[in-house]
């Protein structure tokens, strides 16, 4: 069952999946939803240069001829976009898992499985032959989709079962409370900051008190560590910065002390602002964008360190693969705009203007210090060890990827 968008209304498309023949193929045939018919073929064939992924569509538009005559040019426009842009996105997808083939199958235990990064991850790991365990909080019992087996932990109060870890090649840790989920009193700053410290220091000390612990954890932290810089650029040589978040992304990267000190390879993947409409700052700026009320928060001259959500996957995947990474790694890619410039650009990818800038005072008042260190400030941050390392950004410069994320088409009308 899938709900879309349709204009200003929302439209519910009940869909059922037929002869299934593994790795051949299937069809899924609407039920119910905006077109009378609609039929659908994947199939997946053998090539001299891999394989060949055909989609046969088969679908009518409601109101026979007339209904045609009104949509049926636009229509078939929109699914070629459309489809242009999946095979893209699965061919680039495929390229990851050749690129980072990790010499087979593996087995990864992903904590924050359920969150922005995490279901992401889980399904690229999932769809590319991997077998992924999700550390959970939740005690429900469902089936999963996507086939992950789970383990419970309850980091909160301290609980975890070193055999549950056991046996994993890679560990991937993003659990933690949400920063923006409001603002910042004393009891919120502290579950933030508990919730990676006090979850980090539990889940490694079982990690290095397994008996076959994994090779590599590739642990969350943020590019909060660097405060507030100002026109300075930053590697992961620098120093931290000051402030709420500085100080909580070093306490977070120091929790992993006890898996260092196992022999786990352990990398704190530093990560910027994460580009997804599905949620984030990008989330939060559309609205007001495609109204075209968007514009600068304050002065709109601090950096935003930014990275593409599948430039992200990709970073984890490279972390994961490549042996010399140990230590901070910087996940942002090598051209950080200003407020300033990532709103113009925003706008101009929606064809809306991006001139109505949000007051400093303004947003102190609705959100206290929060403004200040996540929105009024930044640092202009540079992945170092990422580019020195061999890793290539599908996404490098912010207009292509905000029209890839977005489904916009660029300037050509590709």
């Amino acid at each position: 069952e899938i709900e879309l968008t349709v204009g200003p209304s929302r439209v519910r498309w009940l869909a059922e999946h037929r002869d299934s023949r593994p790795p051949g193929g299937f069809t899924d045939v609407m039920l119910r939803g905006p077109f009378s018919s609609w039929t659908h073929r994947h199939s997946f064939e053998p090539a001299d240069d891999g394989c060949r992924l055909t989609d046969r569509i088969r679908y009518a538009l409601p109101g026979g001829p007339i209904g045609d005559l009104v949509a049926g040019a636009w229509t078939a426009h929109s699914l070629r976009r459309s489809f242009e842009y999946r095979h893209r996105v699965t061919a680039s997808d495929l390229d990851v898992h050749q690129t980072y083939s990790l010499g087979g199958p593996r087995s990864f235990l992903i904590s924050g499985s359920t969150g922005l990064v995490g279901s992401a991850l889980t399904a690229l790991l999932s769809t590319g032959g991997h077998r992924v365990t999700r550390l959970s909080r939740g005690d429900s019992d469902a089936k999963d989709p996507l086939g992950a087996a789970r383990v419970r932990w309850d980091p909160a109060a301290g609980r975890l079962k070193v055999e549950d870890v056991d046996g994993f090649d890679v560990v991937v840790h993003l659990a933690g409370e949400s920063i923006a989920a409001g603002s910042w009193s004393t009891e919120r700053k502290a579950r933030i900051r508990d919730s990676r410290v006090n979850g980090t220091r539990l889940l490694c000390r079982a990690l290095a008190g397994a008996p076959r612990p994994p090779r590599v954890l590739v642990c969350a932290s943020a590019v909060g560590f660097y405060g507030d810089r100002g026109e300075e650029s930053v590697d992961e040589t620098s120093d931290r910065g000051s402030g709420f978040l500085a100080d909580t992304c070093s306490e977070w990267e120091e929790a992993a002390e006890p898996a260092r000190s196992a022999g786990i390879r352990v990398v704190n993947l530093r990560i910027g602002i994460v580009l997804t409409p599905a949620g984030g700052a990008l989330a939060r700026m559309l609205f007001p964008f495609k109204l075209g009320v968007g514009g600068p928060l304050g002065d709109g001259s601090q950096y935003w360190s930014w990275i593409s959500l599948d430039d992200l996957l990709g970073a984890i995947m490279h972390a994961t693969a490549t042996e010399e990474l140990a230590g901070p790694v910087n996940a942002v890619t090598p051209t950080a705009p200003t407020n300033r410039d990532f709103s113009r650009t925003l706008g101009s990818v929606l064809g809306r203007p991006a001139i109505l800038p949000a007051p400093a005072a303004v947003l102190r008042l609705a959100l206290g210090e929060m403004a200040d260190e996540m929105l009024l400030t930044g640092a202009r941050v540079v992945p170092a060890r990422l580019v020195d390392s061999g890793f290539t950004f599908r996404y490098p410069e912010l207009d292509g990827a905000l029209r890839h994320v977005l489904g916009r088409p660029d300037r050509g009308g590709a």
